[in-house]
């Protein structure tokens, strides 16, 4: 297991050193989504050029310490900070789209949701640390409305779903590289 770890560890050190010296710094201004300067939620993305990252985002093992069997509330945490019976949905830098790549995980989530009527949950919208501390706030925030928004579409009732916005400020991976980022950005589904 700590080989793993070290081994993780040391290729991610190699991609964010590739990543630094390849690109330039990310901007601090607002997206540049078509529906963000209406006020309008997108639940439909059109993103073609997103990286492959997102497809396997947080299903290589379970972060918690305890190998997976960690609880809140009698309810199994199985991948970031979900519990068990749903999945994170991760997004794209700077985006609040749900990706192609993540609508089965949403539409999972909205189904287990249909099948145990009596849960409620919280939708948790989070940012990586690249950004101002305001507007990665308002970005998780838009994050989990648009998932919000998309299960309400999908038939579960608005007042069964609670969000809140952690920006950057609850971070699962540590690491300043493209695979900490990317786990990081998500929208973690919480039952109450």
């Amino acid at each position: 297991m700590k080989g793993q770890i070290v081994k993780t560890l040391c290729v991610s050190g190699m991609v964010a050193s590739l990543a630094l010296f390849t690109s330039g710094c990310a901007k601090d201004n607002v997206p540049s989504d078509p529906a963000e300067g209406s006020g309008a939620t997108t639940v439909s993305p059109t993103v073609t050029d997103a990286p492959d990252i997102g497809a396997t985002a947080g299903s290589v093992e379970p972060i918690d310490s305890d190998g997976g069997t960690a609880t809140n509330d009698n309810f199994k945490i199985v991948e970031g900070r979900t519990h068990e019976g749903m999945l994170p949905v991760y997004f794209d830098f700077d985006r609040f789209v749900i990706r192609d790549d993540q609508k089965s995980r949403i539409e999972g989530n909205a189904e287990f949701l249909k099948a145990n009527t009596t849960y409620k949950i919280t939708i948790e919208g989070n940012t990586d640390e690249r950004g101002t501390k305001e507007y990665n706030i308002a970005l998780g925030e838009q994050r989990a409305l648009v998932a919000k928004k998309y299960m309400m579409n999908l038939g579960v009732s608005s007042d069964r779903i609670f969000t809140r916005t952690y920006g950057e400020e609850n971070p699962l991976l540590f690491g300043h590289d493209e695979y900490s980022w990317s786990q990081n950005r998500r929208d973690d589904f919480i039952i109450q």
